[in-house]
């Protein structure tokens, strides 16, 4: 049974403070196996991620092997099947329809003294985009990363996959075509990270690295961050669902095992004025983990991580949320137009009952790479901006730099810089003997 809380209740916020501080994340102490990965593929390049490929992969790799040839790429697509690939094209079409609308706008003013301002945006040069591999390859995440980096106008696009045992999820092949992906590697892991960061004999480094990973991948992107930029360390999945009672307890308990179902360390929280709604919810769930397919992993999710909070009304539950900060949040009321504008902190925002959170995952338009553990306040989704850059512009007349280099001159000489001061003094000086 999930945790149940009651914001009437006298140990409410001692009890929500534990529900809000609790580790979800299993993570054993990787960090120095990380970094001795890291070094090894620094050291040895090729030869390195071939041989931990091996190890940890169980499968056999050459230099020449360590990327899908276009042909083995084709062989793999022609398996799926027209349904899947429709599918597949409808999610890629709306992703790109989106994220195209989020592309930023160059600007050039002058002020009032005659200084010509402003930016101009470029996208990164090469990202390398990593997706798990084995039972958690989502071809959904490859068109989530890919899009965006192509709509940004990244040249190029590399795709770190592990393929255990050889086996390969033909979906996954096709989502990069789809995304215009320029070359998808065959490794996982610390190692493939590491090489995308720093590159190897047949790897060619890249600016970004985006996408999940298992603990390992997340400390190796936290080791190369500053060599390379990468997206977020994302955490286990989670969502908040604020509901009314007019909504169907079935339609909410799906909602809440669509994110469960994920991890055993994921969150999902019903949040609701109507504590016999807040019950029958709890019942739908319990009766649905009966016939679930992943129902081990959403039971122990839903057991260890799950909580029902019940509210005086839905102010207080926008207000609640707004501590969680959840990745998903799905605002199953009259008028979630009106809550949403109460809230401040949430990863993404699914208005209505007719609006799941699934429907984000694959199809919706937005994009599904979304801040965890809290971060929502402070960060937000994957999109097109973390493929570009800006670069600010600036150009002084002789006029200008008459007007605001004396204080410039002053700014500097107060910070001990002289050279800075004198740089702004030469010119005006010249100005001052013309």
């Amino acid at each position: 049974m999930p945790h149940f809380l009651n914001t009437c209740d006298a140990g409410f916020e001692t009890a929500f403070t534990a529900l809000l501080g609790m580790k979800r994340e299993d993570s054993p102490d990787v960090d120095a196996a990380v970094a001795a990965i890291i070094a090894d593929v620094r050291a040895r390049g090729d030869a390195a991620v071939i041989e931990l490929t091996a190890k940890f992969d169980k499968l056999d790799l050459t230099p020449a092997t360590l990327a899908f040839s276009p042909e083995e790429i084709a062989t793999e697509i022609a398996k799926v099947t027209a349904e899947d690939r429709a599918a597949l094209e409808l999610a890629a079409d709306r992703i790109r329809a989106y994220h195209s609308r989020q592309m930023p706008e160059d600007a050039r003013w002058e002020d009032a003294h005659g200084a010509s301002l402003g930016w101009r945006w470029t996208p990164v040069s090469a990202a390398g985009l990593y997706v798990p591999g084995g039972l958690a390859s989502y071809p959904s995440s490859v068109l989530m990363n890919a899009i965006p980096a192509k709509v940004a106008g990244v040249e190029q696009l590399v795709i770190a996959c592990p393929t255990p045992g050889g086996v390969v999820n033909p979906l996954v092949l096709l989502a990069a075509q789809l995304a215009g992906v320029d070359k998808v590697y065959r490794i996982g892991g610390a190692q493939a990270v590491a090489a995308l960061a720093y590159g190897t004999q047949t790897i060619q480094p890249v600016d970004k690295i985006t996408g999940p990973g298992n603990a390992f991948v997340a400390a190796a992107k936290r080791r190369v961050f500053g060599k390379v930029g990468i997206d977020m360390i994302a955490g286990p999945s989670e969502i908040l669902v604020i509901a009314d009672g007019d909504n169907d307890p079935d339609w909410i308990a799906l909602d809440l095992l669509s994110q469960a179902e994920h991890d055993e360390s994921a969150q999902a929280i019903l949040v609701t004025p109507d504590a016999a709604f807040a019950r029958a919810v709890t019942e739908a769930v319990e009766k649905r983990l009966e016939t679930l397919e992943r129902r081990a992993i959403a039971g122990a999710s839903w057991r260890d991580f799950g909580a029902v909070i019940v509210t005086r009304d839905l102010a207080e539950a926008a207000a609640l949320s707004n501590r969680v900060a959840p990745e998903h949040l799905e605002l199953c009321v009259a008028d979630p137009e009106a809550l949403s504008t109460q809230i401040t902190h949430a990863g993404a925002i699914f208005l209505g009952a007719w609006t799941p959170e699934a429907i984000g995952d694959y199809v919706g338009g937005p994009n599904h790479v979304l801040p965890t553990a809290r971060s929502a306040r402070f960060s937000s989704g994957l999109s097109v901006m973390d493929f570009v850059k800006r670069t600010t512009l600036a150009r002084m007349t002789p006029a200008a730099i008459a007007a605001i280099g004396p204080a410039a001159e002053r700014l500097a000489q107060s910070e001990s810089l002289e050279a800075h001061g004198l740089s702004v003094r030469a010119r005006l000086e010249r100005l001052n003997r013309s």
